[in-house]
């Protein structure tokens, strides 16, 4: 027996509820009760079993996680890039969608974490761009990051003494960015192809993706937050007294956030933690310290990524009050 297909009329009920004004209202208190809750829950944790940065040089843990403040600052201004330019969001609003969305991670699976960059962006005053821009620049970040990980994958595979899977793993990492690069920089030039041109859906594709100078400009900012965030990680290996080199940072950097592009996994940062202490464990690192290094990364990420959402939104915040009083 076949399903009963929905009627066009139902379809329309269902966008209709999802744009209106009420329901993102509420999307939003949901999503801020996710967060408020993962992070109640973080602290009880942590409170009674114990804070792996308790014993960890306070100076050396400030340090890291003003690198890691500075990371979100850069990884902003690179996704403010990949907008057209009379459509770009400011850089506060992107570094708040994605301090917001790493906060939300704690609890939410895999990916869902897009939704909230979404959400979030779409909510601010200086967003102009419309739903399918912010989802595009989504993807194009995602394709950046990827670019940007290849050298850093492709020095950790050649350095450490990683068994043959291991390095496997960070060799893929390294072609999915050339891979990765090569769609960024083709999707600007689909509808020269005349048999693709003919399609609406190439078209803008091709019309509302970045440019090679601003997808360049995106690339070399987006590789300076994640040099940032591998810097973090070896200052963090330092506060913990850990005896760690660079290039252990960048694999639990690069196998974290290979972790990251999952279609779903359950909370998005525990799996990020999981695979980055897992790959330190083969890497020689004991697994207690493994674990206990990956937490406080992972915890610190998350408190600097909701510092971060504060701080954008506060400033999206002025800018309002500001343009109601003139």
């Amino acid at each position: 027996m076949r399903p009963p297909r929905l009627s066009q009329q139902s379809v329309e009920r269902v966008l209709a509820l999802v744009r209106s004004r009420p329901f993102r209202i509420a999307l939003m208190a949901c999503l801020s009760l996710v967060g408020v809750a993962a992070g109640t829950l973080t602290v009880r944790h942590f409170v009674t079993q114990g804070w792996p940065l308790t014993h960890a040089d306070p100076l050396l843990v400030v340090a890291a996680g003003a690198l890691f403040v500075g990371a979100y600052g850069a990884k902003a201004l690179g996704w403010k890039r990949v907008f057209a330019r009379d459509v770009r969001p400011s850089a506060p609003a992107l570094a708040a969608a994605t301090g917001a969305a790493t906060v939300t991670g704690v609890a939410l699976p895999g990916r869902f974490d897009d939704v909230v960059r979404v959400t979030v962006v779409r909510r601010l005053r200086t967003s102009r761009a419309g739903f399918g821009a912010i989802c595009l620049s989504i993807v194009l970040v995602g394709f950046l990051d990827s670019a940007a990980l290849t050298p850093l994958a492709s020095v950790a595979a050649g350095l450490t003494d990683l068994s043959a899977w291991p390095r496997a793993g960070l060799a893929v990492v390294a072609a999915a960015g050339v891979a990765s690069t090569a769609i960024v920089l083709l999707l600007p030039r689909l509808e020269r192809n005349r048999r693709l041109g003919r399609f609406r859906l190439v078209r803008w594709l091709a019309t509302h993706s970045a440019g090679t100078l601003d997808a360049t400009k995106a690339w070399l900012l987006i590789s300076g937050s994640w040099s940032l965030r591998a810097v973090a990680l070896y200052v963090l290996f330092m506060a913990l007294g850990l005896e760690a080199s660079f290039v252990l940072a960048l694999v639990f950097l690069c196998a974290s956030a290979a972790s990251a592009a999952l279609p779903i996994a359950p909370a998005g940062q525990a799996t990020q933690a999981g695979a980055g202490a897992a790959m330190l464990a083969l890497a020689g690192v004991g697994a207690s310290s493994a674990v206990a290094f990956a937490l406080a990364a992972q915890g610190l990420i998350v408190l600097t990524g909701a510092m971060v959402a504060v701080l954008g939104g506060a400033w999206e915040a002025r800018g309002r009050v500001m343009a109601l009083a003139r």
